[in-house]
């Protein structure tokens, strides 16, 4: 599962599965496109990699400023082709249909939905003309099976796997595969800190394996999307869940 030759957009690269992936992808010999809000966590994460050898360029923005990314996107891909692309960015408005905002709901649904079509748009061109590219968009288990409190959530999650198949059908003949992979319950600092104890034990009962997991082990998976050993896959929703949902 070689990434040699190859180099990676990985969003949400600060912390979490996205700091997990540009571990992983590094060990794999992949170059780094790394995006983050978080300037601290990010050059962490950067100079880390960047002491192990790797060839890392981070970049600290919001996302969601449309213009800026473009921008930064067209000027990073100026130095080198990206054909692989990591849609992990996101964040939560918690409230049920009855108190979620309007503006919580289309924030919520602009950086998981908005932001990665975004740079499908910019980056897929490049890979159909050079007939190779892997685009991996992160959902999760809420996109199948909803959430309670999290109609936002829920509902980006879903459309980011109707996002996948649709860019999959599109791209496929020129070797590009897309696939979304749909994470359960996954210990990031997110979840450590602002998840309450009891919600992860309802989630934890009803998982068949009975444990929450390690970022590491959602990276692993993506990482496997993005080679040539998953060459035969595209349009997949796959859940690194568990068993939760299902």
């Amino acid at each position: 599962m070689s990434l040699t030759g190859h180099r990676a957009l990985i969003t949400g690269a600060g912390q979490g599965i996205g700091r997990a992936c540009a571990e992983v992808f590094a060990s794999r010999g992949a170059d780094l496109v790394l995006f983050d809000k978080n300037s601290e966590t990010l050059d962490e994460v950067a100079g880390d990699l960047g002491k192990k050898g790797r060839n890392v360029t981070a970049v600290t923005l919001d996302l969601t400023d449309m213009d800026n990314l473009r921008s930064e996107v067209e000027k990073i891909s100026s130095t080198g082709v990206i054909d692989i692309l990591v849609n992990n960015a996101g964040f939560d408005r918690p409230g049920t249909t009855a108190r979620v905002s309007s503006k919580g709901f289309e924030e919520v649904l602009g950086i998981h939905l908005t932001v990665p079509l975004l740079l499908i748009q910019l980056l897929l061109p490049t890979m159909r003309s050079s007939g190779w590219g892997r685009i991996i968009n992160i959902s999760s288990i809420y996109g199948l099976v909803g959430g309670k409190g999290e109609v936002a959530y829920s509902t980006a999650k879903a459309g980011v796997i109707g996002l996948t198949k649709s860019v999959a059908r599109e791209a496929g003949g020129d070797g590009v595969t897309v696939n979304a992979v749909l994470p359960g319950l996954i210990r990031t600092p997110t979840i450590e800190k602002f998840m309450a104890a009891r919600y992860k034990d309802e989630i934890i009962s009803d998982t068949p394996l009975g444990r929450i997991a390690e970022p590491e082990e959602v990276a692993k998976v993506i990482a496997f999307l993005a080679s040539d050993d998953a060459s035969y896959i595209t349009g997949a929703a796959l859940p690194v869940s568990g068993g939760w949902g299902i």
